[in-house]
């Protein structure tokens, strides 16, 4: 199984950005699929999960990012609209693990290398 991120880069305060994120070795249309982010010397943390059903953002980012899902295509994206400085992290994509709904990385059995952004001031 494999998570490859990408579309991560420089970009300046108040920019866009959009990630996406392919999943392959394994179809997870019953999974739920997310985002986390790790700034450095800082803990990983959460960004947005998104199911079948529901959709959960982390409060640092709600209203400026935006998740979405291609069960067609086994993919994640995640918008990222209004960026700030304190965005800056490398974003991880996860998927899988038997909890339903979840924003703590611990449920999350697979995971993506990463992809760096980097918001400048």
């Amino acid at each position: 199984v494999q998570l490859q991120a990408s579309g991560g880069g420089l970009v300046q305060a108040g920019g866009s950005l959009r990630l996406s994120c392919a999943a392959s070795g394994r179809n997870f249309s019953n999974d739920k699929m997310a985002w986390f982010r790790q700034a450095p010397g800082k803990e990983r943390e959460f960004v947005a999960t998104i199911g079948i059903s529901y959709t959960g953002y982390g409060r640092p980012v709600k209203d400026r990012f935006t998740a979405s899902r291609d069960y067609a295509e086994n993919t994640i994206t995640l918008q990222m609209n209004n960026l700030k400085p304190e965005d800056t992290a490398v974003y991880y994509c996860a998927a899988g693990g038997r909890v339903v709904i979840s924003t703590s990385a611990t449920d999350y059995v697979y995971w993506g290398r990463g992809t760096l952004v980097t918001v400048s001031s």
